[in-house]
């Protein structure tokens, strides 16, 4: 509706200014103050608007709101026993009015809306939620390189740049939401979607019907919350829908995309949220299901939620200067600024990773092919002249030699439900570490390119001798699994494995808490919330999930119809069913061992059994689909 209003911005959050709004859209009865808890989580609540206008101001200063903190995720921190958490109002960003579009207000003929106004989390005196990170994050990086740069004032690459005449320092951050849709209740076959992917029937297609109109609708939310969307379209998963006796597709099972332009970062993880709101109720509205799940289909292509991130200065004139860019966009690929990020993404990436995939499903997506990135390597092009985008990469270099002010990189390994805060500032806080390293060091521009470009066992003054960190090829299909672990490292399979990198990784983690913003409490409050999901969902809901499967392959031959191929199938196919689900009094079943070594707190033993039924599902999976093809006598 055009009368609505869907966005307040920070210019506007002084209080005669807000209370004018309100006046004026007395459609909004409500305000949520918006707290992001360190799963990534936020909260969302009801206060009439009547308390929010009484109390404005203790809403900024003393917390006009509490929450208890042991009921969402501060791990260890906010305990039962000392649970109160304040929230805090952030007004330097914008607060969308999200509206019920099933309610509508008797008196104005609109939907009932409410204010989200996104908060700080206080316990003790101290912030301890995700935004809160990120915020002390970038004001710790801005307040190192402004201090580098004075003291280094000529950086490589940069020799365009007076660093007295820079005014501040600004973080760009974007992300790309894919996400799968479908009608309730349809499901499609895991082949279909697989040769549909194999044969490229979907990315980019036509949409059509219901989907269709979801996604431009959704496309215009975007533009009237001011998030700028900049295009939405189909991804590589999917198969095409049917059409039922009313005209209405049926059978729905499909993958999207929808982009929108970038931020400064901490806005940019408040517009993830808000676009994941949009999408699920605007497609919601026209019948259809939307998972932003990592890997909602095991064996076809997962959603990813590609990460760009970007360092420019502000000068005093109002120029804005991209801090990657090079001088000389067709000799160089980067700026000593540029070299030194992804040099220190890409070092400490051991410890930067256990904020992005926390999840078993984050770690289902990453595995090899389907353009999932596993390996810890960066590709910049074959020539600056040249740039290509390697889709097989960690952590990828954007540019565009007519527009400096798009020199970027793309972290591919988040998906949509990382918690952007979190992990974009480790992004930022790593990169750090090597940009002053890079500029430290003196270095040409063509040095450090070569430094990033090193063969393994060549040592360099920064990068680790043993590894590989740059690569122009496709590191699945040039590369053997071996050869990957051995120069780019090896991946963590599972949760716990990931998050024991942070003690293996002690000197990486080091880096991380530079500067405060993620302190050890935080770390480690993080880590027990992650585990805790990990154990819960593998006893409670990735074993019975299992169980099902293993109960839904059943003998479908008998004497007369079989052959002998289909008695070595069946055979082979129960073995492994009683292997993983059946107990015997001499031997426990492969579920039974999981859940006996979490009970026992054997975390590193659950692991590795995970692993090996995550492998004999596959194989399970793999001999029915066999031993079905072979039949001709079962519907």
């Amino acid at each position: 509706m055009k009368d609505l209003i869907y966005v307040i911005g920070p210019e506007k959050h002084d209080k005669e200014t807000v209370l004018n709004i309100l006046r004026e859209h007395p459609e909004i009865k409500f305000v949520s103050v918006v707290g992001v808890d360190l799963a990534g989580n936020d909260t969302d609540e009801k206060i009439p608007i009547n308390l929010f206008i009484k109390d404005f101001e203790d809403f900024f200063t003393n917390g006009a709101v509490q929450t208890d903190g042991s009921s969402v995720v501060l791990t260890g921190i906010a305990t039962l026993n000392d649970a109160r958490v304040d929230m805090v109002a952030d007004a330097s960003v914008n607060w969308f009015v999200d509206y019920n579009y099933e309610h509508i207000d008797e008196v104005t003929g609109k939907p009932v809306g409410t204010l989200r106004i996104p908060c700080f989390l206080i316990h003790n005196g101290v912030k301890v939620d995700s935004r809160s990170i990120l915020a002390q994050s970038l004001k710790y990086v801005k307040d190192e390189l402004i201090n580098l740069l004075k003291k280094h004032p000529k950086v490589a690459g940069l020799e365009h740049l007076n660093v007295d005449d820079i005014e501040d320092i600004i973080f760009t951050a974007g992300t790309e939401l894919e996400f799968w849709v479908k009608t309730p209740a349809n499901k499609a076959d895991v082949s279909e979607l697989s040769a549909s992917q194999v044969m490229q029937e979907q990315y980019w297609q036509r949409t059509r019907g219901e989907v269709r109109t979801a996604m431009e609708q959704a496309i215009i939310a975007l533009a009237n919350y001011g998030l700028e969307p900049e295009m939405g379209h189909k991804e590589v998963g999917g198969v095409k829908a049917r059409i039922d006796a009313s005209g209405h597709l049926t059978h729905v099972m499909e993958q999207l995309e929808i982009d929108w332009r970038f931020a400064n970062a901490r806005q940019a993880a408040d517009n993830e949220l808000q676009a994941r709101i949009l999408v699920k109720e605007v497609f919601r509205a026209n019948g259809l299901e939307v998972t932003f799940k990592a890997k909602p289909i095991i064996g076809v292509a997962g959603n990813g939620e590609h990460t760009h991130v970007g360092i420019a200065a502000k000068l005093k004139s109002g120029k804005i200067v991209n801090l990657f860019a090079p001088t000389d966009m067709r000799q160089d690929f980067l700026s000593a600024i540029g070299y030194g990020a992804i040099m220190g993404l890409l070092k400490n990436y051991e410890a930067v990773n256990p904020f992005v995939s926390a999840t078993n499903d984050s770690l289902n997506r990453l595995k090899p092919g389907f353009e999932a990135p596993v390996c810890i390597v960066t590709s910049l092009g074959h020539t600056p002249e040249v740039p290509s985008r390697n889709r097989t990469i960690l952590a990828g270099l954007v540019r565009d030699i007519d527009n400096p002010l798009a020199t970027r990189f793309e972290v591919r390994s988040p998906n949509p439900y990382t918690n952007t805060y979190m992990a974009i500032s480790a992004f930022y806080i790593t990169m750090l570490d090597g940009i002053k390293a890079a500029v430290a060091s003196g270095k040409t521009t063509k040095e450090l390119e070569a430094e990033l470009s090193k063969e393994p066992g060549v040592p360099g003054f920064y990068l680790e001798k043993a590894r590989a960190y740059r690569s122009e090829h496709d590191v699945f299909e040039d590369y053997t699994p071996e050869e990957r672990d051995r120069l780019f490292g090896k991946p963590p399979a599972t949760v716990w494995e990931n998050m024991e990198n942070l003690k293996k990784f002690p000197e990486k983690v080091e880096v991380l808490k530079a500067g405060g913003a993620i302190r050890q409490e935080i770390i480690d409050a993080f880590v027990a919330g992650a585990l805790i999901r990990w154990r819960t969902e593998l006893v409670n809901k990735i074993i019975p999930e299992h169980c099902e499967v293993i109960k839904a392959a059943q003998k479908l031959h008998d004497a007369e119809t079989g052959t002998d191929l289909d008695d070595a199938l069946w055979n082979k196919i129960d073995a492994l069913r009683n292997y993983i689900a059946k107990d015997k009094l001499a031997e426990k079943s492969l579920f039974s061992k999981i859940r006996e070594a979490l009970k026992n707190g054997d975390y590193a033993a659950a692991s590795d059994l995970q692993i090996e039924l995550a492998a004999k599902m596959d194989e399970l999976k793999a001999l029915y689909t066999e031993y079905k093809r072979n039949m001709i006598h079962c519907e």
